[in-house]
């Protein structure tokens, strides 16, 4: 079960064979009217890397496992004066879901919040029915802050962050 990922800087060709393998996941839609099954389009993925490397308040990795990019995880809307930021994750398919994967790439990136990016804060957001990514948020030290009809939300602060460390 603790078999090890790690995150490398978003890279062009890594994008292109995430989403070769991409499947979207109906946990992430509330309305499930505008599920549509995802089909891979290079044109659409250049299109997407290229916007994210656009934006400047946002740090994009990929979770590595054996080599292989299994998840996307960023670190977006950073806000250098309140120190605080918001972090989304997506996994591949299926296949690498339920394995400690995307707590382990959520810990990866706290501690690249706080000790490498000086943020005191980081928030998160989850689909109100998607139970395994709150589930996943709070095992990291994420508190809920508040929810409505959509969505949960979360916030974990570096001293919390930091105690957990102590435990």
């Amino acid at each position: 079960m603790n078999q090890k990922i790690h995150l490398q800087p978003m890279d062009r060709m890594l994008l292109h064979e995430y989403y070769k393998g991409f499947v979207m996941d109906a946990e992430i839609f509330m309305d499930m009217r505008n599920f549509r099954e995802y089909t891979y389009a290079p044109e659409r993925v250049d299109a997407y890397f290229d916007r994210l490397q656009s934006q400047k308040d946002r740090v994009d990795f990929l979770i590595m496992k054996d080599e292989k990019p299994i998840g996307e995880i960023a670190l977006k809307h950073i806000d250098e004066t309140a120190r605080q930021c918001e972090l989304s994750i997506h996994l591949q398919n299926d296949s690498v879901k339920n394995k400690g994967y995307g707590t382990q790439a959520e810990r990866l990136i706290l501690e690249y919040a706080f000790q490498t990016l000086g943020m005191t804060a980081v928030i998160a957001d989850s689909v109100l029915k998607n139970k395994r990514s709150q589930h996943t948020l709070e095992k990291v030290g994420f508190k809920e802050t508040d929810r409505d009809e959509t969505f949960v939300y979360f916030r974990i602060s570096q001293s919390d962050w930091l105690k957990l460390g102590d435990d």
